[in-house]
């Protein structure tokens, strides 16, 4: 892969350095590049969007796209569909990707610090695992049978502990 696109939103940028004293911007090219190695797409140039909102913008959101009213702390805006994802995913070197933009991912900061207190994971971890579950989300994944929430979970995990935020407390 050589080139990663990242639209990430300052707000969570400056928030993760001020809160945590980090920059997150080579954690998500990890994040990216992890995933979509196991998914095994070979990629040229990959583009991704990632912004924060606060918890009345995601409730909106929320209700308007996926008709759940309530706020969320992640939501994920896929250019694919699981299917397309797939059909992309191959074990033949000879194919490549050459442009690919995954899709949109909104995080609530607000939500964010609740699950970090709620969960004892912290703001780093949380941000990043909310990343990582949305970028898993643009990929085809999900968590709605058990199955797939395995699946998903672990792929979640195996980069969490790339970057050095892995599993806190069974979350």
């Amino acid at each position: 892969m050589s080139k990663i696109n990242i639209d990430l939103d300052d707000n969570l940028v400056e928030y993760i350095k001020e809160k945590c004293d980090r920059n997150i911007e080579s954690d998500v090219e990890t994040i990216i590049k992890t995933a979509l190695e196991e998914k095994n797409i070979d990629v040229e140039n990959v583009s991704i969007s990632i912004s924060a909102v606060d918890k009345e913008t995601i409730h909106k959101i929320n209700k308007e796209y996926r008709n759940v009213d309530r706020p969320t702390d992640v939501l994920s805006f896929p250019i694919f569909e699981r299917e397309e994802i797939n059909s992309m995913a191959t074990l033949d070197n000879n194919k490549k990707v050459k442009e690919m933009e995954l899709g949109d991912i909104i995080i609530c900061i607000d939500v964010l610090q609740e699950h970090a207190v709620e969960y004892q994971t912290g703001i780093l971890r949380e941000m990043l695992y909310m990343i990582t579950h949305g970028v898993c989300h643009l990929l085809g994944y999900d968590h709605e049978i058990e199955e797939e929430k395995r699946e998903m979970r672990a792929l979640e995990e195996k980069i969490l502990n790339k970057i050095g935020v892995g599993e806190v407390n069974g979350k």
